[in-house]
């Protein structure tokens, strides 16, 4: 076992060495910084953020987040992505093979480095998140498990990007088919959760009575006739599974959630989480709307509070956590296959050395 991390360790250290020699990924830092500075200059100005206003600082905070998220999915397919295959192209992976390096060693070594590489941009991005820190908003707990969550999402995409660049040939073709990976967990999960749910419909009856007069105090006195109308309604709760593997539902979900005294969230995770939850509660069969009853008992909301929502459906985020590292295992182990030396067959115009 120490060999097998030895050996994983002298590929980390030989990768970074190689990135930290290109001056490639010091002018990306630069401008990841750059654009981090500016949206929390514009943040802070759009929402007036001060010391005494700390709903604004968990704005910013999880604005802060995301846009790292994004910055860091949109980064790291170009820094894994051509890692297997792009050694290929340049005749030194042949060189690193005939050593005492197994395939697994070289493949795991070069996803740790890729990993690093990505976390780096999380690490410029720090003084940011203790500034809208110190401006209040969230909890000590929301913002450690955030960062924990955005880092683990940059192994998640490392890791795919590094599959891939083992499984092509070319690196060209591996990092565009690792931006498709990422904007399908991304963009296409949306995509399909809406279409599948707009598909999967079921049908609904609604029973409705409404007051024909009132007194003063607006309580009805006399009740119309009730009605009832079928229509059809979606079904997302059929697919929030494929919901729970966007990274973006991912990281809100697994956020500890802050809740007012009535039961209602406080910040933009928390709303992001209420509604992803709400969607697994599948609609009912009938709903019935009675003015007459309503008024009969002022203040009355039959609808549950975003607190009943979270504490009573499954949690997101391991179901998606799940999706994502199954995944990138996929990727990495095909990599370890596809890099396997010697070969039985290679495709027409690989090179060897």
């Amino acid at each position: 076992m120490n060999d097998f991390f030895s050996g994983v360790g002298v590929i980390v250290s030989l990768e970074l060495r190689q990135r930290v020699r290109g001056r490639a990924w010091y002018v990306l830092l630069g401008i990841f910084v750059g654009l981090i500075a500016l949206v929390t200059v514009l943040l802070t100005i759009a929402l007036g953020a001060t010391s005494a206003n700390a709903a604004s600082g968990g704005a910013i905070f999880s604005t802060i987040i995301y846009f790292v998220l994004l910055l860091g999915t949109l980064v790291a397919p170009a820094l894994g992505g051509n890692a297997i295959n792009g050694d290929r192209d340049a005749g030194t992976l042949a060189t690193t093979q005939v050593t005492l390096v197994s395939t697994g060693q070289i493949v795991i070594g070069k996803f740790i480095a890729a990993w690093i590489t990505a976390l780096g941009f999380l690490a410029v991005s720090v003084p940011f998140l203790l500034y809208s820190a110190l401006l209040g908003g969230l909890s000590g707990a929301a913002i450690a498990v955030s960062i924990l969550v955005l880092a683990v999402e940059l192994g998640v995409v490392s890791a795919i990007g590094v599959g891939l660049s083992g499984l092509l040939n070319r690196p060209l073709f591996s990092i565009v088919a690792t931006y498709l990976v990422v904007a399908s967990l991304s963009i296409g999960t949306l995509i399909v959760f809406g279409l599948g749910g707009l598909v999967a419909q079921t049908p609904q009856t609604s029973s409705r009575t409404d007051g024909t007069s009132y007194d003063s105090n607006g309580v009805a006195t006399e009740c119309g006739p009730t009605t009832k109308q079928v229509s059809s309604v979606p079904r997302f709760d059929y697919f929030w599974g494929v919901l729970s593997a966007n990274p973006y539902v991912l990281l809100a979900d697994a956020v500890p959630t802050h809740y007012d005294s009535r039961g209602n969230v406080t910040d933009l995770f928390g709303t992001i989480k209420a509604g992803v939850r709400a969607v697994q509660i599948p609609p009912e069969d009938t709903i019935t709307y009675d003015s007459c009853s309503l008024a009969a008992s002022p203040g009355t909301d039959p609808s549950p509070v975003a607190r009943t929502i979270i504490e009573s459906t499954l949690p997101v985020w391991a179901v998606g956590l799940l999706i994502q590292l199954a995944l990138s295992a996929a990727a990495l182990a095909g990599a370890v296959v596809r890099t396997k030396t010697p070969a039985g067959r290679l495709s027409r115009g690989s090179r060897i050395a």
